[in-house]
C-alpha cells in the first residue's frame, strides 16, 4: 500500500525530469488519518462554492480515484510554465491493472510504502483507500471496469 501524497511527490518529480509514468491499481493508494477527518476534508472540498458568484455552483474537484490520483500530481506540479502540461501528459494511472500492462515490470515506489501498522510511538496507523474514499464521496455509486 503506497501513501497517496509521498508517491504524487515522487512521480510528479519523475514526470518533471522527462519519464513516462503509468500508474496501476490506484485505488488501493492510502491516505493516512482518521476515517471521518479525511471525509471531512475532502466533503468539504467538494462542497465548496465559487467566490465570484453564487450561481456558478460549486468549485470542480475529482470523485473518482484515477482522478484524485491525477489531481493530485497535477497540483505538485509548476504551474507558472509550459513543463506542467507536457509533464502531465506522460502520466497514465489505471484503476486495476490493464491486460496490455499485465506482463510489464512494475516499479515499486519504496518510501511511499506503508510498512508497519504501528507508528514508532506504537500508535496505530489509521488510513483510508482511494477506493473506499471514492464510494463515500459518490455514494456508493462508484464500479470499476
Amino acid at each position: 500500500m503506497h501513501r497517496l501524497g509521498r508517491m504524487a511527490s515522487r512521480i510528479a518529480k519523475m514526470l518533471l525530469e522527462g519519464r513516462k509514468v503509468t500508474v496501476v491499481n490506484v485505488e488501493k493508494a492510502i491516505i493516512t488519518g482518521k476515517k471521518h477527518a479525511i471525509l471531512e476534508r475532502y466533503k468539504f472540498l467538494i462542497s465548496r462554492r465559487a467566490f465570484v458568484s453564487p450561481k456558478r455552483g460549486t468549485v470542480w474537484y475529482p470523485r473518482r480515484p484515477e482522478r484524485i490520483f491525477s489531481y493530485t500530481v497535477y497540483r505538485m506540479l509548476p504551474r507558472h510554465n509550459k513543463r506542467w502540461k507536457e509533464a502531465l501528459k506522460r502520466l497514465k494511472v489505471y484503476v486495476g491493472v490493464p491486460r496490455e500492462l499485465e506482463k510489464v515490470e512494475k516499479t515499486v515506489i519504496e518510501d511511499a510504502i506503508l510498512r508497519e501498522p504501528r507508528s514508532r510511538s506504537g500508535r496505530i496507523i489509521r488510513y483510508m483507500t482511494l477506493g473506499e474514499l471514492s464510494k463515500e464521496l459518490t455514494g456508493g455509486r462508484l464500479t470499476y471496469g
